[in-house]
């Protein structure tokens, strides 16, 4: 079913891909014109083989010329005999050579175009053969029987033997030393050096000493030691605050 046209539809109109509209279930029309039913599709061919009782009766080829129509081939200029005979003449330069071209013409046939060219044969031995050669057969008996998996079995037992009847020890190779090792094997010894004092107060001893002797000091060290654990402060003296 056609859509409806308001006003005069002319033959242009069905060509034209602009003004065309889709029939309904249909695809669109492109507007081409499609020739007469006495139109051929394709191409005309020109050779006559003669048909099937010509071939099964020869073997027929046509020749170049032939299949070109029967037209004689066409002559070219052979700048190849040109620049030779110029040579010849004693011209070397190109404007010679040029000059020499133009007064003289030598022609060659041209040559068959999309005529594979014969090659000279070549001295192969009788024997050889051309190609990859051909993979062997697949033993399929072999693969009915498994007997790929069962060698491959005992390859793995044999082999598990062997390292159970070595006792040797496998030995573990050197431990690369890291930073930390290395500074654990070497201890620097700790030099003590006194206090650094002015030259001036080298020889100066202390100006007020309140221990009757240095088994006093020592004692009152040794008391102020072990109460420092259980005293208040930074370093165990207690905390003096004042108000």
């Amino acid at each position: 079913m056609e859509s409806p046209h308001i006003g005069v539809v002319r033959d242009s109109m069905l060509t034209n891909p602009l003004l065309t509209r889709p029939s309904l279930g249909r695809s669109k029309s492109k507007g081409h014109v499609c020739p007469g039913p006495n139109f051929v599709y394709g191409m005309v061919t020109t050779i006559q083989d003669g048909g099937v009782a010509e071939a099964i009766s020869s073997w027929y080829c046509p020749s170049a010329e032939a299949r070109r129509g029967g037209a004689p081939r066409r002559q070219e200029r052979d700048f190849v005999s040109l620049n030779r005979e110029g040579l010849k003449s004693g011209l070397v330069t190109a404007a010679e050579l040029q000059q020499y071209r133009t007064t003289h013409h030598i022609s060659r046939p041209a040559p068959v175009r999309g005529v594979a060219r014969r090659s000279m044969p070549t001295l192969v031995p009788p024997d050889m053969t051309f190609g990859i050669s051909t993979r062997p057969s697949t033993p399929i008996g072999e693969l009915l029987q498994q007997q790929y998996r069962q060698r491959w079995i005992q390859q793995q037992i044999d082999k598990h033997t062997a390292l159970q009847g070595q006792n040797t020890k496998r030995q573990l190779g050197r431990v690369q030393d890291t930073r930390t090792s290395v500074l654990r094997k070497s201890r620097p010894t700790v030099v003590s050096s006194p206090l650094w004092k002015l030259p001036q107060f080298q020889q100066v001893g202390p100006a007020l000493d309140t221990f009757r002797d240095s088994a006093a000091r020592q004692r009152a060290l040794k008391a102020q030691q072990s109460d420092a654990a259980r005293g208040p402060g930074a370093l165990g003296h207690g905390t003096n605050i004042k108000d």
